[in-house]
């Protein structure tokens, strides 16, 4: 067993009411760090993740000097976000979600937002129709979709109303060091170290002695609802805040959509937000904030106005 990586910054594990869910939310920091040039920064995880996986990033962020008042959720239905029965999730629901997360916590002035891949598009809508709240915008690597065509709706639904008849499990594992060497092996970058510590957060141990991925298995199942590219545009030019896009020099995009959507389409859509600056980090995937936390922070610390030598 490697030994765990040990905190910088300790965060607090709390439960908030919102929209009728017991939504667990991580919290580096409080209230008394906000300053006008450094409001509370929020930080979304991706499909698939938990918000504790910004530990490491917090982390390189203090060595930078950014020592702010941190909030990271677990979304619904992942992580410590339990849901009742459901069979499907709901895109809206996550900007739902965090428009109450902010009443409840952050109810008056700017935001920083950041959000990866699934979080990076809700991040996205997010600041085009709150523009507002967002001072600063952090997409990591959310690309959003192919674009769709009408004719797909029907075989689209269909597909979905077939995947309901078969309810989706996750695989058990027999032991922590089975999610250690998962993590590891998903995620080779990451270390065993950092995936020991993160083991607890993105899996439980059941009665049995086995242990299982925190996320409900409805995730899996596919949206019926089309991609609408002329509406994520549109809203996308509504967004006032300066946008900063990070991506991984190795994320090969081909690998989930083949060339139904490239990197330069993206692109392309990419330029109608107002204020784009863009950033490509070396030796790193998708999981920007596992494979190179500190050269992540430095991008961040800078476009944030915090930019120091790290200690």
């Amino acid at each position: 067993m490697s030994t765990a990586y040990t905190p910088q910054r300790t965060p607090r594990s709390t439960f908030l009411l919102l929209r009728g869910l017991r939504y667990h939310v991580l919290q580096w920091g409080d209230a008394t760090l906000v300053t006008p040039t450094q409001p509370p920064l929020v930080l979304l995880h991706g499909w698939m993740d938990v918000a504790a996986s910004y530990q490491f990033l917090v982390d390189a962020l203090a060595a930078h000097g950014l020592l702010r008042w941190i909030i990271a959720p677990d979304w619904r239905g992942f992580g410590l976000t339990r849901t009742p029965a459901v069979d499907s999730y709901w895109f809206p629901d996550y900007l739902g979600d965090l428009d109450a997360l902010l009443d409840a916590l952050v109810s008056e002035g700017q935001i920083d937002l950041l959000g990866h891949s699934m979080g990076g598009n809700v991040v996205m809508n997010y600041a085009g129709v709150r523009p507002a709240r967002i001072r600063r915008l952090i997409n990591l690597e959310g690309f959003g979709m192919p674009r769709t065509q009408p004719e797909q709706a029907a075989r689209r639904m269909a597909q979905w109303l077939d995947e309901l008849r078969k309810p989706r499990s996750l695989r058990p594992y027999d032991s922590r060091q089975a999610v250690i060497e998962r993590l590891c092996q998903t995620h080779p970058r990451l270390g065993p170290e950092r995936a020991d510590w993160l083991t607890p957060y993105w899996a439980s141990q059941g009665a049995d002695g086995s242990w299982t991925l925190n996320a409900d298995p409805a995730h899996k199942h596919v949206n019926p609802v089309l991609y609408q590219v002329e509406e994520q545009l549109a809203t996308w030019q509504a967004i006032t805040a300066p946008l900063l896009w990070v991506e991984g020099a190795d994320t090969d995009i081909a690998k989930w959509w083949g060339q139904r959507y490239t990197k330069e389409e993206f692109h392309q859509r990419l330029a109608v937000v107002p204020q784009v600056q863009r950033e490509r980090l070396d030796d790193c995937g998708h999981m920007l904030h596992l494979d190179q936390p500190q050269a992540l922070a430095a991008c961040l610390a800078a476009f944030l106005g915090e930019a120091t030598t790290p200690a």
